[in-house]
């Protein structure tokens, strides 16, 4: 596959978020006995300047005050679950209220970008209730599901272990791909060799049960689905099935890949494309300094959205064939962007000021944009 670097930014749209007005509180519940609410308000939001030629559509702030968030799941009551990373803390948003915490994990040990990171929900929540978390515990980054159950997350149980950890590249998104089971986007912890050893669970993307087993058809029996990653941190599929992945460089190029089965992607052969036979070129490339990214959204026609740490940018890419064609910035002036989800017809957006940003009044915040305002 071919690859095709990002041009300077265009199409922007820009955002003016109001002042943070008081907020009520909601109702919720928490594990392991955390306190009950969580700092955080619920302001209105301007309308922001609309691409030429596009629909105008205003952003709806969700949530403010989040310390560190990483990454969200939607519960079917339209409400939202957020991960924060270094507090260790599960919250529940209900837009128009104050985030209240539904569990404190107290095995996670946050240190650099190890914490509580990813979450999922079982694909069958509404029966089984169960809540999937990955984060960096006392030896290494691991799995555990829990059950939501009259607000809070209970009865943990660890079903993945061993992932390397570090003070960096710990991975951590994880996602239920269409065939029910769940992927794992890790990093390799440092240690750029691990990512081209097939017995590492280390720079891989990892493929499992929803109890942790090994599915019978992964390519190598067992739970790595591909290598040569250097700090996977977006999955999502199209209509198709097509797992996209999102990865960080290291001074040059980062990347978004399509994923095969048993697929080399060949960090630390290669950043960005080369022409070893044996590995897999990007779909895009990125300038470090316009992308780091973070997590992705992907339609179901393919259209690719990737939330930019350094680059303080959301960048759409449509598709083009079998490849993307040159992404434009739907969005701007939020500062770094964490995770991005298609929710209806909404992305929803968690900003990443307060790590290592500059956080402005109300950060961090969830937000909601309007797909038809970044249409391009």
């Amino acid at each position: 596959m071919g690859s095709q670097s990002v041009k300077p930014t265009v199409g922007l749209v820009l955002f003016g978020l109001a002042a943070v007005v008081s907020a009520c509180s909601g109702p919720a519940g928490a594990s392991q006995a955390p306190p009950p609410t969580r700092a955080g308000t619920i302001a209105p939001a301007a309308t922001p300047s609309a691409t030429p030629g596009s629909p105008s559509g205003a952003p709806r702030t969700l949530a403010t005050d989040l310390d560190v968030p990483w990454d969200l799941a939607v519960l079917p009551d339209g409400s939202a679950l957020v991960t924060l990373r270094d507090a260790a803390e599960v919250v529940r948003v209900v837009p128009g209220t104050a985030p209240q915490v539904v569990a404190r994990i107290d095995e996670v040990r946050p240190e650099g970008e190890g914490g509580l990171l990813g979450i999922a929900l079982s694909p069958e929540f509404a029966a089984d209730h169960l809540v999937y978390l990955y984060f960096t515990a006392a030896q290494d980054n691991r799995v555990v599901r829990y059950r939501y159950l009259d607000g809070s997350l209970q009865q943990a149980e660890t079903i993945f272990t061993d992932i390397p950890k570090a003070s960096n590249h710990n991975g951590g998104r994880l996602r239920f791909g269409p065939d029910g089971l769940l992927y794992l986007g890790t990093g390799d912890a440092g240690n750029a060799s691990a990512a081209q050893d097939r017995d590492a669970l280390g720079g891989k993307i990892l493929r499992i049960g929803p109890d942790g087993s090994i599915p019978a058809d992964n390519p190598f029996s067992s739970p790595v689905y591909s290598l040569g990653h250097r700090n996977v941190q977006g999955l999502g599929w199209d209509g198709r099935g097509r797992l996209f992945a999102s990865e960080f460089g290291q001074n040059a190029l980062d990347e978004v890949n399509r994923i095969e089965p048993g697929g080399n992607y060949g960090w630390p052969i290669a950043e960005g494309p080369d022409d070893d036979p044996e590995t897999v070129d990007p779909l895009l490339t990125w300038p470090t300094s316009e992308a780091s990214p973070s997590g992705i959204a992907v339609e179901a026609d393919g259209t690719v959205f990737l939330a930019a740490l350094r680059g303080e940018r959301l960048w759409r890419a449509e598709p083009s064939g079998e490849s993307l064609a040159e992404p434009t910035v739907a969005l701007d002036g939020l500062g770094r962007l964490r995770a991005v989800e298609l929710v209806g017809d909404e992305l929803w957006i968690l900003t990443n000021n307060t790590a290592r940003g500059t956080p402005r009044p109300g950060d961090d915040r969830l937000v909601a944009v309007p797909l038809a305002s970044l249409a391009g």
